[in-house]
């Protein structure tokens, strides 16, 4: 309870008198026997002192009154925390840089925001943490954070700035800078052990964890490398929810690598059971490789529950999340079963062109195999017709086959013959007219450039409201030679015609 000289201030300042006003916001700000502790009151009745040219009043908020309060405030602060900052306080910088800097939306003048930066560097210079850590934030992009450790970071984190300390310890382990990495989070790692309560590891602390046991299993710690501890740092941050510590215990539970191999020099009986158990928690956190690892334990002849059919879930499941390694197995899969069912030439072809987009140099060796781009003569000399201006105007539909078949390399017949809107799968053309044409061959011809793609979309627009079979606007492929061989001569002699599929 306020006792007769807080109460004569309160009602000095709410007379509109400064000293008053200014003796009251100083007891809110550090409490008194009769007045609480209360900053946005302080702020209140100092701020009414600031406004009638108060000196203490404005050196007191950019001393005390944080940047949380700052920003909460109906009225701007920015100029008072600028006035105690040009009377040389250091945290009154800190706060203005805050202010000014990491609010965009307010775009200040070019003079302010030089003027936020200097306070910033000034404050940084003072030794306060979390000026560093804001000054390292302003003068390192994103990407280069993960291959350098700016001196204010360094100073941020050993201040005890935490975000600068995780800041740190990523840019590290982006870098593979191993020693440094373990230096501080090992310490770190062990203290969290030592404490045995998953249930109350936040996600930061089970990844520090993870990458800990991941670094120490790769040889990276030397010495200090003990197969307990790095079987209880992932357990700890497995239980803790961690996808790759799911992982790297499903694998040790089942005694093999990623894909499938027993891991070299392993000792004792495999766990399938707690394998797919952990295999399985990592894979619904959407990490492909353990969908993929799951895939080849059900392909493992030792184990007593072995599934062809649920092994093929799990790879096209890992290979749909963009792993190559699955795609590739996808691809050479649906490629041995081309003659069992429709299409799988075609889905073979689509999962060897996603592997070999992610450098799998197998998927293009297979392609090359599977999907060549025909160079006889045969099916280069329709492409070699290239359709003048006045044969687009007067038949663009006879122009848009030889376009098609000087990009993909069709023969005569095929590009006369093909039925482009059912040829047509997105990643690839199947060239196929067994059924109109004799000695003909099905094969398939890869879509492989945008400029191709948006070529045949153009082209499949031109065919979409027209009846290309032989009784529609093209007519029968004889009717089709004689237009191409009158409007073009050279035509005439490119390829023998093969007689008719009956």
């Amino acid at each position: 309870m306020a006792n007769r000289e807080e109460l004569g201030l309160i009602r000095g300042a709410r007379a509109g008198r400064a000293e008053s006003q200014l003796a009251l916001g100083r007891r809110y700000l550090f409490g008194s026997a009769g007045l609480p502790h209360s900053l946005p009151t302080a702020l209140h009745w100092l701020e009414r002192a600031a406004q009638q040219g108060c000196e203490q009043a404005w050196q007191l908020i950019g001393e005390h009154i944080p940047v949380e309060l700052a920003r909460q405030s109906a009225r701007p602060l920015t100029h008072w925390y600028e006035r105690a900052y040009d009377g040389g306080l250091a945290q009154a910088g800190l706060v203005l840089a805050q202010l000014v800097l990491e609010a965009p939306a307010q775009r200040p003048d070019a003079a302010l925001r030089t003027k936020a930066q200097q306070a910033l560097a000034m404050a940084a210079r003072a030794g306060l943490a979390e000026a560093q850590w804001l000054l390292a934030r302003q003068s390192t992009s994103a990407a280069t954070l993960h291959t350098v450790q700016p001196r204010w970071l360094q100073q941020a984190a050993d201040g005890g700035v935490v975000q600068a300390q995780t800041a740190l310890l990523d840019a590290a382990w982006e870098a593979r800078h191993w020693d440094a990495y373990l230096e501080r989070a090992l310490p770190q790692a062990r203290a969290l052990a030592a404490a045995g309560a998953p249930a109350v590891l936040e996600a930061p602390q089970a990844m520090l964890l993870a990458r800990c046991a991941q670094a120490l299993a790769g040889g990276q710690g030397g010495s200090e490398a003990d197969p307990a501890e790095i079987h209880h740092f992932r357990e700890l941050a497995a239980l803790a929810n961690e996808r790759h510590a799911q992982l790297a215990m499903g694998l040790w539970w089942a005694r093999m690598q990623v894909d499938g191999q027993r891991v070299p020099g392993g000792s004792g009986s495999a766990n399938f059971k707690k394998a797919i158990r952990w295999l399985t928690q990592a894979g619904e956190q959407g990490l492909a490789e353990a969908w993929y690892a799951l895939s080849r334990i059900y392909l493992k002849p030792e184990f007593s529950q072995r599934n062809i059919g649920a092994a093929q879930a799990h790879l096209e499941r890992a290979a749909q999340m963009g792993y190559r390694d699955a795609q590739f197995e996808c691809g050479n899969s649906a490629w041995r079963a081309r003659r069992e069912r429709d299409g799988n030439d075609v889905r073979a072809v689509y999962w060897l062109q996603k592997a070999a987009a992610q450098g799998c140099a197998r998927a293009a060796a297979a392609l090359h195999k599977i999907a060549p781009r025909a160079n006889g003569p045969v099916y280069s000399a329709t492409g070699a017709l290239a359709p003048g201006r006045d044969l687009q105007a007067s038949h663009p539909l006879l122009a848009a086959r030889l376009e098609l078949a000087a990009m993909f390399r069709l023969t005569r017949a095929e590009a006369l013959l093909l039925d482009i809107k059912t040829a047509d799968f997105g990643h690839c053309l199947v060239i196929d007219i067994r059924a109109s044409y004799g000695r003909s061959k099905r094969r398939l011809v890869l879509v492989d450039t945008a400029c191709e793609r948006e070529a045949l979309d153009r082209i499949a627009r031109l065919f979409e409201q027209i009846d290309s079979g032989p009784g529609g606007l093209e007519g029968n492929y004889r009717q089709r030679l004689y237009r191409l061989k009158s409007l073009v001569p050279a035509a005439a002699d490119d390829e023998p015609d093969y007689e008719l599929a009956a």
